[in-house]
């Protein structure tokens, strides 16, 4: 299992942002995208996610193979911790949504409606989606947001059990969360002046 991107060029509605961008990322390794705000991080995410097309340049991964979280966090506000969880589990073919509780501490909440949750209550509990869903190539836009400390660390260790287990991620983020990863700066590879009149708006 690996994710390969090959001389990729993104954009942001109809303007590039990014070009020539390659890497490869294997079963078992993070990868942390840094850069300053605007810098194409969410951009390039969604494109390697497949949420949108690359103007150049290819994205190759196994078949069903990769799970994107971004900053919405994807609750049905009704229903409760667990019933989002089995919702979502259910969507990917999976059954077992004790470990998602467990990781994240949502034992305690698991009959809490989500509309009742705190933000960082709800941040946690849409990151464990992460672990119902099967998927070993882990994308994360910002996980962190809401989370304090606490949290935080607890979505680190969530992230190395995953890593330990053969699984791969990839993450936008600065903070420090606790266990090794590769840098990819992708402030490297912004893009030169240019607009692509063809590019599909319905994708910005």
């Amino acid at each position: 299992m690996e994710l390969v991107a090959r001389d990729l060029a993104c954009a942001r509605g109809s303007v590039p942002v990014l070009e020539g961008v390659s890497f490869t990322l294997a079963a078992g390794q993070a990868l942390m995208l840094r850069g300053p705000n605007g810098s194409g991080k969410t951009t390039l995410l969604r494109t390697l996610a497949g949420l949108q097309p690359p103007l150049e340049g290819s994205v190759s991964a196994p078949p069903e193979s990769i799970a994107y979280a971004a900053h919405a966090d994807g609750l049905k506000a009704t229903l409760t911790v667990s019933e989002n969880l089995t919702f979502w589990a259910r969507i990917f073919g999976q059954s077992d949504i004790g470990p998602a509780l467990e990781a994240f501490d949502l034992g305690d909440l698991a009959d809490r409606p989500a509309q009742n949750l705190s933000a960082g209550q709800k941040r946690r509990l849409g990151l464990a989606r992460l672990l119902v869903t099967g998927r070993p190539i882990w994308m994360l836009d910002e996980p962190t947001v809401s989370l304090d400390a606490a949290s935080v660390a607890q979505f680190g260790r969530a992230v190395r059990g995953h890593l330990d287990r053969g699984g791969a991620a990839l993450i936008a983020t600065h903070i420090d969360l606790g266990f090794e990863a590769a840098l990819l700066d992708i402030s490297t590879f912004r893009a030169r002046p240019r607009r692509i009149d063809s590019f599909d708006e319905a994708f910005a």
